[in-house]
């Protein structure tokens, strides 16, 4: 490694090594298995899967035949696993790792195989597939110019609130996923937070046959999601917070009188309001001594 952090390949046979693979697989259409993640299937020699049944299922759907091992990796067994697998490509051997649905690593094991592989200065590479955030985030409506990708909630009502507070006034949009059964009650809770008119959007089965998006404000969402039996894996998009009325020059005047009543001295008041509302220091300055 050098200066800047990065790993370099110096030696010829690690350079020669195949890289692990980290494959993407369909969240609901099979139809987005993509053909480079069905030929790296297909050479494979090792297949870690996070599900084997559901990978076998998906093998035989596609019509790929491989003669790899499958080899479970999920997250219960993923520090042992890592390390047989880092083992499997230094002595040459062609390793992939699939995710149950979606892109590797994302609210999916593959992230500390990922870690693990390129401490070792083992060569990674990815086969990338459909993302379940990304697609909502696409259909939501909401920009998508900046977001923040905050995966599932805590299950507690105190956790989950906590983190929810600490993110009201962040001006990205923010991706969830949730469990069909707590979605209306994690609404209801984006609600208490972020305010009932705060726009969302809720997929489900997206890239299915009845795939579905729900857009409106969170309340209105509240509503809609008690309202049906909700079914499938549960995205939600929520937009970002309102940005901030600056201050009126009046606002910004009161702000140094509560300073200053406070024991502040006047010109140290002034030049700290002026900092957080945009105002002439020395307008502020001159009004307030102006009153006095």
């Amino acid at each position: 490694m050098d200066a800047s952090g990065t790993h370099h390949y110096d030696d010829a046979a690690e350079q020669a090594l195949a890289p692990l693979t980290l494959a993407a697989t369909p969240i609901g259409n099979l139809g987005d298995l993509t053909d480079r993640v069905k030929e790296v299937l297909r050479q494979a020699d090792i297949i870690a899967a996070e599900d084997t049944r559901s990978l076998h299922k998906l093998l035989h759907a596609a019509g790929v035949q491989t003669q790899a091992t499958v080899v479970s990796h999920h997250e219960h067994n993923e520090v042992d696993s890592a390390a047989g697998l880092i083992d499997a490509v230094r002595s040459g051997q062609r390793v992939v790792f699939v995710p149950e649905a979606g892109m590797p690593a994302i609210s999916d094991p593959g992230y500390r195989l990922t870690q693990e592989a390129i401490a070792a200065n083992i060569p990674v590479t990815v086969a990338p597939g459909v993302s379940a955030a990304i697609t909502a985030l696409v259909l939501s409506g909401l920009p998508t110019d900046r977001f923040a990708f905050e995966g599932f909630l805590p299950r507690k009502a105190g956790d989950k609130a906590n983190v929810l507070s600490a993110l009201a006034d962040e001006t990205r949009s923010l991706i969830f996923y949730e469990s069909p059964h707590r979605t209306a009650a994690t609404l209801e809770s984006m609600v208490k937070v972020f305010g009932e008119d705060r726009l969302a959007a809720v997929a489900r089965e997206l890239t299915k046959f009845h795939e579905e998006i729900a857009r409106g404000s969170l309340s209105e969402l509240v509503e809609w999601a008690q309202s049906k039996t909700l079914k499938g894996e549960i995205v939600i998009v929520v937009g970002p917070a309102p940005e901030a009325e600056p201050a009126s020059f009046e606002a910004a005047l009161a702000q140094v009188r509560t300073s200053v009543a406070d024991g502040e001295r006047l010109k140290s008041a002034t030049r700290e309001v002026a900092k957080r509302t945009g105002h002439s220091a020395r307008e502020l300055y001159n009004a307030a001594l102006a009153e006095s």
